[in-house]
């Protein structure tokens, strides 16, 4: 069967749309639109990073207008999501529990074999939490019986928490201060949830769709995958497509959007490094020609954009990247850096969808008032700053 030959502005509309990034609240308004959205996705990163507001909450908001951060540990405390392991941690939807288990039955099978001392660790923490209820870090005795090398050199209790965490044994909530509660899975998985392990085909199964659900349009490398892929290509299931003037290998996509017509709203969005259109940056390279790296990683000397910067999408372009910090006590959003893109071609209505933007961001950031320290556009940027300047940035 010959691939589907798809221009790059359909390839962009379909990836932009399967990511609900084609218009305003594509899922609808209030708690349950936060559920339908990690229910369509099938996973929202979450990362500890607090420059600005942590992705999880910025991934969702960008997506939901009205969004509370209050609302996703209602959905937890209904037990309508959890939060567990793909590639990194994240959000998923409780009606997919049983597609964690292989996960965690990895995390098993990978890890090294656990000295006595370190099962008898792990039962007798498994054995307090389920006499004493949930528990954090802090509950346990510091057992550290050397000074730590580092960040990532956790104390015992700690390393046991975390085994048996990645293992199912135990699961997590959240503080209002984001640390970590460990619990048993009992107290957090509804018992009509489906708790049976999938066969390795029903997993690669799931991993594919749920990657197309969310992407739109994917390459797919992994072998074990591959055999299962070919298998949904001939049962019609998913179908392959090729971009226009471009070689790549194998891309693959829903029949869904095959004859759908997706028209884009135009609007700006202000991303997380964490959002899924972002997840790969050969994906943004190949199909929206944006080369894109957070910075934080990057020793400051070699950045070129800034610690945090990121990125502006209006329409199907991304015209922008913005290095910004909330100052919470101030109440002020610091733009460090607001670099435009240098083939993007700035228009009044682009420039004012933007601002608006930085405005409605700045204000999920419960800040009042924005900062524009520096940009490559001395004109554009005078004018975002005095445009923002004529009116006020209304309190969260």
């Amino acid at each position: 069967m010959n691939p589907i030959v798809l221009s790059p502005s359909q390839a962009r509309k379909i990836i932009l749309h399967a990511a609900g990034l084609h218009k305003q609240a594509p899922f609808g308004k209030g708690r349950e639109a936060v559920y339908k959205l990690i229910a369509h996705l099938g996973f929202v990163q979450i990362d500890t990073n607090f420059t600005v507001e942590r992705a999880h909450h910025h991934t969702i908001a960008s997506r939901v207008p009205d969004y509370k951060p209050v609302w996703l540990d209602e959905l937890q405390s209904d037990g309508r999501i959890f939060e567990f392991f793909t590639s990194d941690a994240g959000y998923l939807p409780m009606e997919n529990f049983r597609y964690s288990l292989p996960v965690k039955q990895g995390f098993v099978t990978r890890r090294k074999a656990l000295t006595p001392a370190e099962s008898n660790l792990m039962n007798k923490v498994l054995d307090r939490i389920g006499r004493e209820g949930p528990l954090m870090v802090k509950d346990f005795e510091n057992d550290r019986m050397e000074a730590s090398a580092g960040w990532w050199d956790w104390r015992p209790s700690k390393v046991a928490l975390e085994r048996l965490y990645l293992d199912g044994r135990l699961m997590t909530t959240r503080t209002k201060e984001f640390h970590k509660v460990y619990d048993l899975p009992l107290n957090l998985v509804p018992g009509d949830v489906d708790r049976t392990m999938p066969t390795p085909e029903e997993f690669a199964r799931h991993v594919i769709l749920r990657e197309l659900k969310a992407l739109g349009i994917t390459y797919v490398k992994d072998n074990v995958i591959k055999n299962e892929l070919e298998k949904l290509v001939i049962e019609g299931e998913i179908c392959q497509v090729a971009i226009e003037g471009r070689k790549s290998a194998p891309l693959y996509m829903l029949p869904a959007y095959r004859n759908k017509k997706i028209e884009l709203a135009g609007d700006a969005y202000i991303l997380s490094p964490w959002d899924p259109v972002n997840f790969f940056r050969h994906r943004l390279r190949d199909f929206f020609d944006f080369d894109y790296q957070i910075e934080c990683f990057v020793p400051e000397p070699k950045r070129k954009y800034g610690y945090f910067s990121l990125p502006i999408l209006v329409g199907d372009s991304f015209v922008a990247r913005m290095d910004s910090k909330a100052d919470r006590k101030q109440k002020v959003l610091i733009v460090h850096n607001l670099h435009f893109e240098p083939k993007v071609q700035l228009t009044k209505p682009t420039i004012a969808k933007i601002t608006d933007a930085i405005k409605e961001f700045a204000k999920f950031n419960q800040c009042r008032d924005i900062v524009i320290k520096k940009s490559n556009n001395k004109q554009v940027g005078k004018a975002i700053s005095q445009a923002i300047a004529a009116s006020s940035v209304p309190d969260h």
